[in-house]
């Protein structure tokens, strides 16, 4: 069912209103999101066990210093297993342009420019 003239403007400015408000979003460079480091998730789920344990433990001997110790001790292996590391910061601009390897596009990029093709072939 085609689109009336009206409801196809809307569409279009919708799209426009998307893409202009998050392109930041898109457009975020991969290396400051970080990369998950697998050995930092492993001691991470390792010690929210240890801390689980120990909170178990201070509720079987009513000791709340220990389920203390034992929670402050989950919470610690949350965030460690959650951070990401950081990529490292490139260069200003040595060694970019002598470069034979190119850089892979971002995934959001490619669809955004499949996106482009396909609506200019509709055209």
């Amino acid at each position: 069912m085609p689109l009336s003239e009206r409801e196809r403007r809307l569409l279009e400015e919708m799209e426009r209103s998307f893409y202009s408000s998050d392109s930041d979003v898109f457009a975020s460079d991969p290396a400051r999101r970080g990369r998950t480091s697998y050995r930092l998730l492993v001691i991470g789920i390792l010690l929210a066990l240890v801390g689980l344990g120990a909170v178990a433990v201070g509720i079987a001997t009513h000791l709340a210093l220990i389920g203390i110790a034992g929670f402050v001790i989950v919470l610690g292996g949350v965030v460690l297993a959650t951070t990401r590391r950081r990529g490292t910061p490139a260069s200003s601009g040595e060694g970019r342009e002598g470069s034979s390897k190119a850089k892979p596009q971002p995934f959001m990029d490619r669809l955004a420019d499949r996106w482009d093709r396909r609506s200019d072939e509709g055209r």
